[in-house]
């Protein structure tokens, strides 16, 4: 069994992440995942959340947002919707669309379906939250 796996993480956009890391957590569509080398393979759905990796020594973070993600025992690939990395994060843009969203969900009267509300503030509050990891 090795001791790495390759990390490959990309958007529609563009590649974010290719690099050789230690362990991976990730968000599926019903909980996380953590992810060592010579994991068994898996085919999920990505949820909301944040994934984090180890790459030499350090703990790095990204804000992803729904798509898939393919383990095998050497290899990580995740193809996410959207992503970004902790560092490239807006704080002050995250904030307005987490504020925009809370208003939406507490004034129905807006017209805006609240599963899509809810989707908004779940993407904002996961953006502003690794943006803060970058800093610990």
């Amino acid at each position: 069994m090795a001791d790495a796996l390759e990390l490959e993480v990309a958007t529609p956009e563009r590649q974010l992440v290719r690099e050789e890391v230690t362990e991976v957590q990730l968000p599926g569509k019903d909980g996380y995942l953590g992810v060592l080398p010579g994991h068994a393979p898996l085919l999920s759905q990505l949820g909301i959340g944040y994934l984090t990796y180890v790459a030499a020594g350090r703990r790095k973070y990204l804000s992803v947002h729904s798509g898939f993600v393919e383990v095998l025992p050497d290899h990580v690939r995740v193809l996410a919707d959207a992503a970004e990395r902790a560092e490239e994060i807006d704080v002050e843009r995250a904030r307005r669309a987490a504020q925009r969203a809370q208003e939406e969900l507490l004034n129905p009267n807006l017209g805006v379906d609240p599963a899509a509300a809810m989707a908004a503030l779940m993407r904002a509050e996961t953006r502003l939250g690794a943006a803060e990891k970058k800093t610990a």
